[in-house]
């Protein structure tokens, strides 16, 4: 039987899936990994630590499918921004990898934006100046790494982001390559041209022979070698998590929007083959690139979505799993309205505010695990209106009946799919199949290994598993984002007043 394997390599763990050639998984695994924090606002990796627990899971999956299936192609999807830099030679990291979520470049942030630099960044790359992007965590390394700046001058170092640094080790260092997506993602490149940008690389000091060759999200990325399975497989499809998830759930035509809850959550608006230049404070970026034609999105990025149900777990321990967070939010006492703000990392869109830190307002003597966990879930129903409110202002030709399509481990919690079309107003379709980012990224390698069917007979696939419809009045919706957003102010005033 003919399969595709995909990796799906996310901020806490790697997955290996196998999908059948009707798009099915029949086999895959699942590993964690340490995540690293040297000192405050600081989040890394070890880069060999994810490439073990890539091989690991790989070869557990191929070995659950059983000796009947033929691997013949290859896809990968990966956590954006998360930055590597290694020796050409030996493939050795001169650094752990510096992870999206990290928040040391913050100050060079601020100076470039001071210089006047951010309308430049922005026209060019679509993005704004902040920590989260890849290119001046590249910097920090050639300025902070002993001898790292002279060797990437004299063409020794490669810089990547994970899917760049997986191919390179699963090619043997025969490919150094990145998608559109992925180059989207770095603050480097230019979203129009597609190319790397020079102004961008020397606004930030990066040398433009450590960047990889970028590819479309469906092109021959190389061959992986044969110590995986025994034989070696094409690597046919890549997407970054974000725009691979958009592919999975078929968001295809403009005005089409899908967000998904895992460690962030990200939303995405499909706006075709036009560019939106956002004026509130939304990227713009390559939703996908496929047959060298260019589609584009609006992204709104919220760095802690499941990330607060794994705090409640592993730094309050006041549950044991994230599954119990939806039964508890049901049992909190209604008159206890807390707002939790989870900027442990900062604030995402439409905020940008790096240097915040999580609060919660409201807290009684009464205030428990109940109400806590209540207020987590319910915070990333107020962020996902924080993008929703954005987009509709940017583009209300777009996103004037705008239905949600929802994947991630959170969108699994019927109670809090619920309060998120309440608080939406709007109608949120899950699907049958959450597992959209590996989806999409087995659908960009079967398509193009000729396995898989055309974006659209894959469109018309898509099945909806339930349906949530707001059943809260607008009033008080509206009252509770109100509370919501005060709660943003006042955290925003107090990190304000700390600088």
């Amino acid at each position: 039987m003919k399969a595709i394997l995909t990796i799906d390599q996310g901020t806490t763990s790697s997955r290996a899936i196998i999908f059948d050639a009707n798009m099915q998984p029949v086999a895959q695994a699942q590993q964690e990994f340490t995540q690293y924090f040297p000192k405050s606002g600081w989040v890394e990796h070890d880069p060999e630590e994810i490439w073990q627990s890539v091989v690991d899971t790989c070869r557990i999956a191929i070995e659950q499918a059983g000796a009947g299936i033929e691997i013949v192609a290859l896809g990968i999807t990966n956590q954006r921004e998360t930055t590597l830099v290694w020796d050409k030679s030996t493939g050795q990291c001169v650094y752990p990898a510096i992870v999206w979520q990290d928040r040391r470049t913050h100050p060079l942030c601020q100076e470039l934006q001071q210089a006047g630099h951010e309308e430049l960044v922005q026209q060019a790359s679509g993005l704004l100046l902040d920590p989260y992007f890849s290119g001046t965590k590249v910097r920090w390394i050639l300025d902070n790494v002993d001898g790292a700046r002279a060797r990437a001058e004299r063409g020794e170092l490669a810089f990547g982001t994970i899917d760049s640094y997986l191919i390179w080790r699963l090619t043997g260092g025969k490919k150094h390559v990145t998608d559109a997506t992925n180059a989207s993602r770095t603050l480097l490149f230019d979203i129009d041209n597609n190319s790397w940008s020079e102004p961008l690389c020397q606004l930030l000091k990066v040398p433009t022979n450590m960047l990889p060759e970028v590819l479309d999200c469906d092109a021959h990325f190389g061959t992986c070698e044969p110590f995986l399975v025994g034989q070696s497989i094409p690597i046919m499809g890549v997407a970054g998590d974000q725009q691979a998830a958009t592919i999975g759930q078929a968001c295809f035509q403009p005005g089409m929007m899908k967000s998904t809850y895992g460690t962030g959550c990200f939303a995405l608006l499909n706006t075709g083959k036009q560019r939106i230049h956002s004026s509130n404070r939304l990227l713009s970026t390559i939703a996908y690139r496929l047959n060298g034609e260019t589609t584009y999105a609006l992204e709104g990025s919220i760095f802690i979505a499941g990330a607060v149900v794994q705090w409640l777990r592993d730094g309050l321990e006041i549950i044991t799993s994230a599954s119990q967070t939806g039964d508890l939010a049901a049992q909190a006492d209604d008159e206890q309205e807390l707002i939790m703000v989870p900027a442990f990392t900062g604030l995402g869109a439409p905020y940008w505010q790096p240097q915040c830190r999580g609060a919660i307002y409201g807290l009684t003597r009464n205030s428990g695990a109940a109400e806590l966990a209540r207020a987590a879930l319910q915070s990333v129903a107020y962020q996902t209106r924080d993008l929703l409110q954005a987009m509709q202002a940017d583009c209300p030709q777009l996103t004037h009946q705008t239905r949600l399509r929802v994947d991630g481990g959170m969108s699994e919690s019927d109670w809090t799919m619920q309060y998120l079309a309440d608080i939406l107003g709007t109608t949120v379709d899950r699907p049958v199949n959450v597992e959209s980012t590996a989806c999409g990224a087995a659908w960009l390698a079967g398509n193009s290994a000729g396995l898989y069917p055309s974006m659209i007979d894959f469109a018309a696939q898509w099945q909806q598993q339930r349906q949530f419809k707001a059943q809260l009045n607008h009033q008080e919706a509206d009252r509770l984002y109100c509370k919501w957003q005060q709660a943003i102010k006042a955290t925003m005033l107090m990190t304000a007043s700390e600088e």
